[in-house]
């Protein structure tokens, strides 16, 4: 009989302290030239704390391939050497890079990654933009249809001497989205991923949703819209990312392709979707298209929502999120 107590008692306690050791764990990193937040919830110290590592690890990992302000970067050599002849690069950028051209397609324009021809001129550090002659002479550098492909040899060419690329409106979502299945291989059932202004949902909060906000774009303390979500993603593109005021008006990184400038008619926008590396996208695409054409896209695009905020600062609402 002692032993069977005795028995009882350790089994009791191996359940217990099982129990016990299931939590919350989060860490935050600067990754990408963004806040990196994980959120997750493990039986486990060891298995958490492994899976966070494992997410900003993915995180490091793309940002040493595709940022343009690494030099040895993979996208930073293509944009040294693709308007001299086909580049190979790795299948990774190749499929995001045709990705990024179909969308620009879809989109009419507005996504378009060739916007670095003129970007790169901008330093939202520094509050330094460039003159509206730099701008002139090399706005026909900025057309996606100069982006060509070699599906044989996995190679890009830029067919404009003047063409260079950035991924920074679609990068983090792709990252996000690796994170998550990253996650789910782990056996991660409950989880947040947040780069910059893209969140992907694992699950949700143990039976409750994730409470996720749309941030007030003229006040980062407060929250514009607040969102009950789950097993989605939400991606937010604003115009208080990186920015600075000169004269009176503010220069941000959201560029119009067609004019070279800051796109002007709207301060943020925010889409709902499955996908990170979608919402990534469309939410840059509507912010260049403004609120006419953006909610005109959306609701033609099956599967994903969007909330804008013009700038009058008024809320406007895609047909699903209304209905």
């Amino acid at each position: 009989m002692k032993g069977l107590v005795s028995t009882a008692l350790w089994l009791c306690l191996l359940i217990y302290s099982g129990q016990s050791s299931a939590k919350w764990f989060e860490d935050k990193q600067g990754i990408m030239g963004t806040n990196i937040h994980v959120e997750l919830w493990s039986d486990s110290a060891q298995q958490g704390e492994a899976a966070i590592q494992a997410v900003m690890d993915e995180m490091q990992r793309i940002n040493q391939l595709m940022s343009p302000y690494i030099e040895s970067s993979e996208l930073s050599k293509l944009n040294h050497q693709a308007s001299a002849g086909f580049v190979p690069v790795s299948k990774e950028l190749f499929e995001l890079i045709a990705l990024s051209v179909e969308l620009a397609k879809e989109t009419d324009g507005a996504f378009d990654i060739t916007f670095a021809s003129v970007g790169y001129l901008y330093n939202y550090r520094e509050s330094q933009k460039p003159q509206q002659s730099q701008i002139a002479a090399l706005l026909k550098a900025i057309n996606y249809r100069h982006i060509r492909f070699n599906l044989t040899e996995q190679s890009v060419f830029f067919a404009h001497p003047n063409v260079k690329i950035d991924l920074g409106g679609i990068a983090k979502g792709h990252a996000v989205d690796n994170a998550i299945e990253i996650l789910k291989k782990r056996g991660i059932k409950h989880a947040l991923v947040t780069a910059g202004g893209d969140t992907k949902l694992l699950g949700d909060r143990l039976g409750k949703p994730w409470m996720v906000g749309i941030r007030d774009p003229r006040d980062k303390d407060k929250q514009a819209v607040v969102l009950p979500l789950a097993d989605t993603a939400l991606s937010t593109s604003g115009d208080y990312e990186r920015y600075f005021e000169q004269d009176g008006k503010r220069y941000h990184h959201i560029l119009s392709p067609k004019t070279g400038t800051s796109a002007k008619e709207v301060q943020s926008v925010s889409i709902i979707g499955q996908r990170s590396t979608l919402n990534d996208a469309l939410s840059t695409a509507v912010f260049v298209l403004g609120v006419q054409k953006g909610m005109d896209l959306l609701n033609r695009t099956p599967g994903y929502d969007g909330i804008i905020v013009d700038n009058q600062r008024k809320l406007h609402y895609s047909n699903a999120l209304v209905q």
